[in-house]
């Protein structure tokens, strides 16, 4: 269970989120809304433990009953994708999937990486290069490296933005079918409600002093 507990974010004397409180099960998928500007990734970013310091961000973070705010961002548990990829491009497919893995035997981190590979389809790329890959490819690479250093909540911040109509709709539900199999909860931002999964409950800021809209299911 990813929680969030009267959550203040403010740019300044802009309020952005005032008093917002959610609680997200495991495997749940709530979307987050709002205009440009209005707090959506400062939100993910307050979460994840890295906001900029030009932010004014209270309230608590809580994952699987551990209080978070104080833990260093990098020990949170807590994976994040973004619009572009992030793949590493000086490595292989296969290296980037093997940087996500903790440490131990090779063998053992081997047949990770392969099975990831199977489940995104992607059976026979451990060598190619990232750049070499089609948008929908990189995205997958990019979910599987993410979901093998097991996570346990994942934030997803306009993550599909750049991919076409059709190829959207896929990584999208491929993606959402991952999160779901694995219980982890997840956030995710964006500005088109058909990334919401049906049947979600979506967050709506008003941002630049608005504060929070309505929590509605779609």
């Amino acid at each position: 269970m990813l929680s969030l507990k009267n959550i203040d974010l403010a740019l300044g004397d802009v309020v952005l989120i005032q008093d917002l409180s959610l609680d997200i099960a495991p495997g749940e998928i709530v979307m987050v809304m709002g205009p440009s500007g209005g707090g959506k990734s400062t939100l993910l970013s307050y979460i994840g433990g890295d906001v900029s310091d030009v932010f004014s961000a209270h309230g608590d973070v809580t994952l699987n009953d551990v209080r978070l705010n104080d833990v260093a961002p990098e020990r949170r548990g807590i994976a994040r994708l973004f619009q572009d990829d992030l793949l590493f491009p000086h490595m292989t497919v296969a290296e980037n999937l093997m940087f996500a893995i903790p440490r131990g035997l090779w063998a053992e981190r081997n047949t990770m990486m392969q099975s990831a590979l199977d489940r995104a389809e992607l059976s026979g790329f451990e060598n190619r290069a990232p750049h070499t890959l089609s948008g929908g490819q990189r995205s997958r690479v990019a979910l599987m490296r993410a979901l093998l250093a097991k996570p346990a909540a994942i934030l997803l911040d306009e993550p599909f933005s750049k991919l076409d109509k059709a190829l959207r709709a896929q990584v999208r539900d491929y993606t959402f079918a991952h999160i779901k199999a694995r219980g982890i909860p997840a956030i995710i931002v964006s500005h088109d409600l058909e990334d919401a999964p049906a049947g979600a409950r979506v967050v709506e800021l008003m941002g630049h002093g608005g504060g929070n809209g309505e929590v509605r299911h779609v």
